[in-house]
């Protein structure tokens, strides 16, 4: 693996790409051969990494971002250093981007808030929920 992982690090480095992404992609290409139980890559195909990929969205729960990452270090091990570029990644779970919906408060909820404040708090509070900074 180590060998592998020397023609990945030649590989990002002779393309002037930062040292993080070099940290990165080395991160998740170790992962996913250890996810496959240390078979080299050359030996696997779509299939495997659509599982990894997978299973990162599915069983780990991680953000999409994460799974995008991990995907771009797949595919440039198998496009720049095994040149076995990779057909159409299939199937995969994709991982989802939280919902973030805004908080705010009812006029009665901030009635209730400023209710149980006094003095400087309740002026602070005021003045911050008046001028709209919420």
């Amino acid at each position: 693996m180590s060998k592998l992982l020397d023609q990945v690090r030649d590989s990002i480095r002779l393309r002037h790409f930062s040292i993080r992404t070099e940290q990165a992609y080395s991160h998740w290409i170790k992962r996913f051969i250890i996810f496959h139980g240390k078979r080299h890559p050359s030996e696997l195909n779509e299939q495997h990494v659509t599982a990894f990929l997978s299973h990162l969205a599915v069983k780990l729960e991680v953000a999409a971002a994460t799974q995008n990452q991990a995907m771009s270090a797949i595919v440039f091990l198998y496009r720049e250093v095994l040149n076995q570029p990779l057909d159409w990644l299939d199937n995969i779970a994709r991982a989802r981007k939280p919902s973030r919906l805004p908080v705010v408060f009812t006029r009665d909820e901030v009635r209730m808030i400023l209710a149980q404040l006094d003095g400087s708090l309740w002026l602070m509070a005021s003045l911050l929920y008046g001028s709209g900074l919420r």
